[in-house]
């Protein structure tokens, strides 16, 4: 392909020791490794916000992501592009017997079920265990929500979403009584609230909902709320330092009641 020939072309000149950019020289896995992962956010944004031209574009800066920890490995005789792209087609293969070979799955359910059954003999030939290649670097949601699900093979998990809603109920219990209790650490409190979020992603996980996504979702509508009745407030000429919490408290309430009449 012409576009990607050119685009590692533009990577090999852009680390060269003598004539590329000194900024680009300058970086090795660790130092480009933030950038790929704001990248990737970007893209989640991109579609979060349905904006298929900024998809577009936020895909190419991911996939120059790639380029460029490939080309940084060939520099050091380890693997390049070319070998990172043969291994995953090589791997897309191996995972779908239903589309390169004759196994024959009846929905996308069993095809899950298969692609994770193939997953764990792999990590069985690795001698890994089940929780060994969950990324630390994921964000801390969706990590918590691949753990509980990994976890959830091997059959330990709450029967159902039941099951793990009183147990929401009972971590928040003990956060209450950590913050009641005069004497307990600061640190007391941190924990107890990570056990409280842990447990709810277990929750979103039985409610096949993405924890991830649905924090994203929600933070994006208190933004926009938030917005709004700082305009409400600008008509006034005024600003939220402004106004008491009982004004803030109103206005936001009509801002809601505006998005349920719309």
């Amino acid at each position: 392909m012409k576009a990607m020939d050119d685009l590692l072309e533009v990577m090999a000149r852009l680390r060269d020791p003598e004539h590329g950019c000194p900024w680009d020289r300058e970086q090795d896995f660790s130092t480009i490794a933030p950038y790929t992962l704001e990248e990737a956010y970007e893209v989640a944004d991109a579609i979060e916000r349905r904006d298929l031209a900024a998809l577009r574009e936020e895909l190419g800066d991911l996939l120059f992501q790639v380029v460029f920890h490939a080309r940084m490995a060939e520099e050091r005789g380890a693997f390049d592009f070319e070998s990172v792209a043969a291994g995953l087609a090589t791997k897309m293969r191996r995972r779908h017997p239903h589309v390169f070979g004759t196994v024959r799955m009846s929905d996308a359910a069993a095809q899950t079920e298969a692609w994770e059954a193939h997953k764990a003999r792999e990590r069985a030939a690795r001698r890994q265990g089940v929780l060994d290649d969950v990324p630390l670097g994921l964000p801390a949601l969706a990590r918590a929500q691949k753990l509980g699900r990994r976890a959830a093979r091997t059959g330990f998990d709450w029967p159902d979403a039941a099951g793990v809603l009183s147990k929401v109920d009972e971590e928040r219990a003990e956060l209450a009584q950590a913050l009641a209790d005069a004497a307990s650490a600061p640190e007391a409190a941190e924990e107890e609230f990570g056990d409280l979020l842990f447990t709810l992603t277990n929750l979103a996980r039985h409610l096949e909902i993405d924890a991830e996504g649905a924090l994203r979702r929600a933070t994006l509508k208190f933004e926009q709320r938030f917005r709004a009745v700082e305009a409400r407030l600008a008509e006034q000429g005024r600003r939220p330092e402004d106004v008491g919490a009982d004004v803030l408290e109103r206005l936001w309430a009509e801002v809601k009641e505006a998005e349920a009449g719309r």
